[in-house]
């Protein structure tokens, strides 16, 4: 049985119209709140949150600057401005560049560290002086799409040197509040190739060699949601399904962990600004086969909680029944099947492959994953 150990931050909050709690949530923190966006961000949405903080006694100031291109080093210019402001509390609001940046900032802002450091492995815990909160500024999580690090103790940046991906460490308690609001997670739940890109990372968590019983049981529920999110409709999709879906696929990826497709799908879209999920998706068929032909009893229980037709089948069919309806379902909803659709060039995805394989959770792989093997994946993709 595999060792089990673990501890969920933050406390979350679930529903509809959950945004109007952020002014509540918030005030506990402080009085002054920064809240950072993208630049194209809804600007309704945001005005709302701005006024919701206003209600409650929280005077927010918005940095609104990040962008496709934006990388880490941005953090150091929204924590002069943190620093600058005498913020409070630091509020990503948005996607995952948005959420990255906030943490980096929230780290950064009161404990003298530097960006650098951390792109570079420092763990920000041993330069904490006092080693309690009083060290880094409580950084609150409003989402705008799936976040598979958000119960993490790590989350991945993009290095400016290079444009690679890193994998940060977080201090123990660094995300205060996590707000998950059905409307403001809407357009992420009614993208198809989203559902996929989140299925994949539960995909890799349910067959990492670090899965555990309770990691097995978010996953498979998480799964059951999938398998209604998955089917090819024109009705908007459940954002309940999405959320619940999401929800049980981050906790069971922070239990267990994530594979080489999820690094890939990262590092592509960090060095050339292409939508992660889209990478994901695209990646998602050829990370099956590989785990069909190590795991294939866990993908044969994926094809079963997917609704495959089993009967009579061997455990090998029924792994493969898995594979037949993701790649149905990806055809269905009309997502771009090669790498190359994105405009991408295969000689610049060479060092794509190192830079994935790099990162620390590809040590959970349930097989070695080389250099050589991560390009070919890539290649395969393309």
């Amino acid at each position: 049985m595999t060792d089990l150990s673990f501890r969920i931050y933050p406390e979350f909050t679930v529903g509809l119209n959950i945004l109007n709690r952020a002014g509540t949530i918030c005030k506990t923190h402080g009085t002054r709140a920064l809240i950072a966006t993208e630049q194209d961000a809804d600007k309704h949405a945001v005005e709302r949150l701005i006024t919701i903080l206003l209600d409650a006694g929280v005077e927010a100031i918005l940095f609104d600057a990040i962008t496709p291109y934006t990388t880490a080093d941005t953090a150091n210019v929204m924590a002069e401005l943190a620093c600058g402001s005498r913020a409070s509390m630091i509020i990503g609001f948005g996607g995952l560049k948005t959420q990255a940046i906030a943490r980096l900032t929230a780290i950064i802002a009161r404990s003298g560290l530097e960006i650098f450091e951390l792109l570079d492995g420092k763990d920000p815990e041993s330069a904490y002086v006092s080693g309690n909160k009083e060290d880094f500024l409580p950084y609150i999580a409003i989402l705008g799409e799936t976040d598979p690090f958000v119960f993490a103790q790590h989350f991945i940046a993009i290095d400016p040197r290079d444009r690679s991906v890193k994998l940060i460490k977080t201090p123990k308690g660094l995300c205060a509040a996590l707000l998950l609001d059905c409307e403001c997670m809407k357009n992420a739940a009614n993208k198809p190739v989203s559902t996929f890109d989140a299925m994949s990372i539960a995909l890799e968590a349910y067959c990492s060699r670090s899965a555990n019983f309770f990691s097995d049981a978010l996953i498979e529920r998480a799964l059951s949601h999938y398998s209604r999110l998955i089917v090819a409709s024109d009705a908007e999709t459940s954002v309940e399904d999405f959320i619940s879906a999401f929800l049980f696929t981050s906790m069971g990826a922070t239990l267990s962990k994530p594979g080489i497709g999820t690094s890939l799908a990262y590092a592509i879209y960090g060095r050339f600004t292409v939508e992660k999920t889209q990478c994901a998706a695209i990646l998602l068929p050829h990370i099956l086969e590989k785990l069909i032909s190590v795991r294939p009893e866990k993908m044969a229980k994926v094809a079963t909680l997917l609704g495959a037709a089993t009967d009579g089948l061997s455990v090998a069919e029924t792994a493969n029944a898995a594979l037949t309806i993701i790649r149905t379902r990806l055809a269905e909803h009309g997502l771009p099947s090669h790498l190359q659709n994105l405009d991408l060039v295969l000689d610049r995805l060479i060092p794509i492959a190192e830079a994935a394989r790099s990162l620390e959770f590809i040590a959970y792989s349930p097989w070695t994953v080389t250099s050589e093997e991560a390009f070919e994946l890539v290649k395969q993709a393309f």
